[in-house]
């Protein structure tokens, strides 16, 4: 797939023997990028006897290797888009399973004053009114899709500004690097920021505008339309990412005391 890079993460029990069973999930770079899969894959491996291999990609890449039936399952967070794929069939359904928010991040000292914005809208006009440098993922992934609603609530079209927005077509990790290394500001999910180790001059700056709850939900791929597909697996896996035991590890994970992602589960649509 050109212009796509995607890391192949596997986890295995042990050293002299992997898990009886392995299925393979697509997931954003942002889930990724947080540290909570290095947390919940050898758990799953120990209470499931099953190795998850993770495809890391944006969400959009990460659709179309569900609708390719390249993997099991995917796990993403861009509700219009996991709607899109239950409907076209390519996935049986969608269950909520945790959630955090989208944040802005940029220069500490502010040069464009988004700090004191009454929206995100908001902060993002104040952005391409001072023509700061802006990074933007630029590459369909489920933060990407939301920058540019963001923009598009804020009535710009920031592609058309001039060279001040920066798209990189770049996961959520290169992305904050590069927003470090200008310095720029940034839209990141806040569990990616929290486990950040380049900040340099980056500060978060704004947050806080319902508009930027972010929901990752889990999508087994259709059997229907893939029979290869371990759907056996992927419910497999999806009672465990609902019960208790997920719930506890999820709610608990932090950085510096400050909680990642928020449990969620319920019923499948």
């Amino acid at each position: 797939m050109k212009n796509i890079a995607f890391t192949l993460a596997a986890f295995a029990i042990g050293t002299a023997a992997q898990a009886a069973d392995m299925m393979k999930m697509a997931v954003t770079t942002s889930f990724n990028n947080s540290g909570l899969a290095d947390v919940l894959l050898p758990e799953i491996a120990k209470d499931l006897d099953l190795e998850v291999q993770l495809l890391v990609v944006g969400t959009g890449q990460a659709i179309k290797l569900g609708e390719a039936g390249d993997v099991d399952a995917i796990l993403v967070h861009s509700r219009a888009a996991e709607e899109a794929f239950v409907e076209g069939e390519y996935g049986t359904y969608r269950t909520e399973i945790m959630y955090n928010d989208f944040v802005f991040i940029g220069p500490a000292a502010d040069p464009a004053g988004i700090k004191d914005a009454d929206a995100a809208a908001t902060a993002l006009s104040a952005i391409a009114k001072a023509q700061s440098p802006f990074v933007s993922r630029g590459d369909d992934s489920g933060t990407h899709k939301k920058e540019m609603s963001l923009w598009s609530a804020a009535g710009i079209d920031p592609t058309t500004q001039g060279d001040w927005y920066k798209s990189v077509g770049a996961g959520m990790g290169a992305s904050l690097n590069t927003a470090a290394g200008m310095p720029a500001y940034i839209m990141s999910d806040r569990a990616s920021w929290l486990n950040f180790g380049n900040k340099g001059d980056l500060a978060l700056l704004y947050s806080g505008d319902p508009v930027l709850f972010n929901q990752y939900a889990y999508l087994p791929v259709s059997p229907e339309k893939h029979s290869h597909a371990k759907n056996d697996l992927a419910l497999k896996l999806e009672a465990w990412l609902v019960s208790d035991r997920a719930k506890v590890l999820i709610d608990n994970y932090k950085i510096n005391g400050e909680t990642l992602f928020v449990f969620n589960a319920k019923a499948a649509e």
